[in-house]
């Protein structure tokens, strides 16, 4: 089967219903997620996020070694959970060798 050309990552999302559709949330769930630290900008009248800036906050929330990876639609799931298990195997190897 032929693999599903993925499209391009938004450079900015614009609006909280934006935001919150990249995340898989509502968007009430989004603006009480920037009231607890997540990277969000006013431009204007409108709320705008980085995409890579909100992997990256999503990371750091969840104590991960790598930015998060927002699944969307056209998102390869088996690359990004090679990618997550490499992460966390080079992870465990390197604070293996750190307490000895």
């Amino acid at each position: 089967m032929p693999r599903k050309k993925s499209a391009p990552a938004p450079t900015s999302l614009k609006g909280w219903k934006a935001i919150a559709g990249y995340l898989g949330l509502t968007p009430a769930t989004a603006q009480r997620w920037a009231e607890d630290g997540m990277p969000v900008k006013r431009e204007g009248r409108f709320t705008v996020a980085d995409p890579a800036e909100l992997q990256a906050w999503l990371g750091r929330e969840s104590h991960m070694a790598k930015p998060a990876h927002v699944m969307t639609k056209d998102a390869d799931i088996s690359a990004a959970l090679k990618e997550s298990l490499a992460a966390t195997k080079r992870e465990k190897k390197n604070s293996e060798s750190g307490s000895r």
